[in-house]
């Protein structure tokens, strides 16, 4: 197992390229079972989930080719499975993107329940609907996911909840579905729109993403021989962002959309940060106290919960009484417990946290339990009196590219290294 050595104290500083989405990456390659051919997919983030959902795919029967470290050409002509092993579908939340896919090429899907981070529970009763309404029976039994249908036909589905999962996976469902699917209460991402466009490209005929209301025709096939980039990461530049704030540096981070970050952008001006924008990158600096503020989770365009950790981190340390309210997952406030051990002051209780400061955070041993709450002890390392080490990395992995690699050409003091298993915190 590896770990992060952090030493404190070193203001971030330089210019930062961000990666491709993972969150579209992860939703996108699932869907490119669905072309017939050769589909290459560019700007890929180099992260642990997306070489799990690599490994799938060509355990399927696809043929996929590193033509870069991020860039892949993938080949689905031959696919002769339904069935995902059950150990790599466990590994990751984005497994059920599978269910989609190979429902709407081969009528059936075998997928076990999906893994990843754990902050709560996160139903699957949204997709579940969803699939059924397209006319598939959806059966769980020892821990998979057993999807069948011999025709989909497009039909209306209101979503009781807005959920990005249950709004890709069903259209990437529809996508071959008969006739028309119309998807309302449909969440906004943008990396739904990504997979969106990506479909559009290979031949579907989607309509809407972006707006609560999608519109899926439905086509006989999907036609490989076209290439495809995906987004910059949304929570990356989101995550660097709060970094640059947090030692009070001077950060430029570029390939990003700035438009993705107007919630983020508009509350680190409201606790006193500087904000350059351009076309397409954000500049962050510090320009003295901090200040306190309240934020609120939300579907986007509100704020979002996968930078909910990060900020809180960030209002630990600034001047006054923060409130963070959690609308979108239960029990994320489970990595409080982590910053008030290195001197933090969080009440958490519910859907709501309380945040005293500003507070000096010392540097010790502590764990991750989630992709995001580990981004955010990395946060409190690189500000942090002494020596941070943060356990559990293979968390952070699930979702940023050499995260460590890019703090340093920024400044930081912070290191990979072994650990034995039974290190305790």
């Amino acid at each position: 197992m590896e770990k992060f050595i952090i030493n404190g104290g070193n203001k971030l500083q330089g210019t930062l390229q961000i990666s491709g989405a993972k969150n579209a990456a992860v939703a996108i390659i699932p869907a490119a079972l669905l072309v017939e051919g050769v589909a290459i997919i560019e700007n890929v983030p180099d992260v642990a989930d997306v070489r799990v959902l690599l490994e799938i795919i060509k355990k399927l029967g696809a043929t996929v080719v590193k033509l870069s470290r991020n860039s892949f050409s993938i080949d689905c002509t031959n696919l002769n499975s339904y069935v995902v092993p059950y150990r790599l579908a466990g590994k990751l939340r984005a497994s059920y993107y599978l269910w989609g896919a190979l429902v709407g090429r081969f009528g059936r899907a075998q997928v076990a329940l999906p893994g990843g981070c754990d902050f709560g529970t996160r139903p699957i009763e949204q997709h579940e609907k969803g699939f059924k309404l397209l006319g598939a029976d959806v059966n769980i039994s020892k821990g998979e996911v057993f999807v069948s249908s011999e025709k989909l036909v497009g039909t209306n589905i209101y979503l009781d909840n807005v959920s990005v999962g249950s709004t890709i996976n069903i259209m990437i469902a529809a996508v071959k579905a008969q006739g028309v699917t119309i998807i309302e209460n449909a969440a906004k991402e943008p990396h739904i729109v990504d997979v969106a466009n990506f479909l559009n490209a290979m031949g579907a005929n989607i309509k809407g993403a972006g707006t609560d209301v999608i519109r899926v025709r439905g086509v006989s096939k999907l036609v490989g021989g076209h290439t495809y980039s995906l987004i910059p990461d949304q929570i990356e530049t989101g995550t660097y962002m709060i970094a640059a704030a947090a030692t009070g540096g001077d950060v430029t981070i570029t390939g990003i959309i700035p438009k993705h970050m107007e919630t983020l952008t508009a509350k680190l001006d409201e606790m006193n940060v500087g904000i350059e924008e351009g076309g397409d990158y954000i500049r962050v600096y510090g320009k003295g106290e901090l200040k306190a503020a309240t934020v609120k989770t939300q579907p986007y365009p509100g704020f979002p919960t996968d930078l909910q950790p990060q900020i809180a981190t960030l209002l630990a340390i600034s001047s006054g009484v923060s409130v963070v309210y959690e609308k979108v997952w239960d029990s994320r406030f489970q990595y409080t417990s982590e910053l008030n051990r290195m001197g933090a002051k969080i009440k958490a209780e519910g859907s709501t946290a309380i945040i005293e400061g500003p507070r000096k955070l010392s540097g010790l041993s502590v764990k991750s339990n989630d992709l995001r709450a580990g981004a955010a002890l990395v946060i409190a390392g690189l500000v942090a009196e002494g020596t941070t080490h943060v356990l559990n990395i293979r968390f952070i992995d699930r979702g940023y590219e050499d995260i460590e690699v890019k703090l340093r050409e920024l400044g930081a003091d912070i290191t990979r290294a072994p650990y034995d298993e039974i290190e305790e915190c």
